[in-house]
């Protein structure tokens, strides 16, 4: 039977592991929402541009000729 000792060791060990994987988990929770909110903005400038180059191959009315010429 394993002593007293040896007991409260593995029990001390399994303690700091369990508060190591809660914080790992809590970081990795926290990643999850920072690259949520950073895949939106990337989301919403990638939409930005497309309207923007949309605006830049529109011909511009100063270009157009007017319909009695």
């Amino acid at each position: 039977m394993p002593d007293t000792d040896h007991i409260e060791a593995l029990e001390f060990k399994v303690a700091h592991l369990e508060r190591g994987l809660q914080e790992l988990s809590d970081v990795v929770v926290r990643q999850q929402r920072e690259i949520d909110i950073l895949t939106a903005r990337v989301r919403a400038c990638e939409e930005r541009l497309r309207e923007l180059r949309d605006l830049a191959s529109a011909p511009a009315e100063a270009d157009e000729v007017p319909p009695h010429y």
